[in-house]
């Protein structure tokens, strides 16, 4: 559970042993850094043909917005696996009872 979680993070993670040592710390991290994925590539979405066009040909453009598209996409049904796991560790907190 923990080598899945690591692999959804950047690499550089494996270097701090809070995170190694705590499922718990990593699974949260995971949730954050995934969840700031998908921030990121809603933002380049609506960047990517302003920004490239005129620096790259016309298919260089319509390639990166489907690359920003499948990696949103993959990010977005990845975050819901994270969350489980995370729940599964300890993550979620009881809800009072109204």
């Amino acid at each position: 559970m923990t080598g899945w979680l690591l692999d959804q993070c950047p690499p550089e993670y494996r270097l701090h042993d809070v995170v190694r040592r705590h499922p718990l710390v990593l699974a949260r991290f995971t949730r954050w850094h995934v969840a700031a994925g998908i921030d990121g590539h809603q933002r380049a979405l609506g960047l990517v043909r302003d920004d490239l066009s005129g620096h790259v040909e016309p298919e260089a453009v319509d390639a990166a917005v489907v690359t920003l598209e499948r990696e949103l996409q993959r990010l977005r049904s990845l975050l819901p696996r994270v969350r489980a796991v995370e729940n599964a560790i300890g993550g979620s907190r009881p809800r009072p009872k109204l």
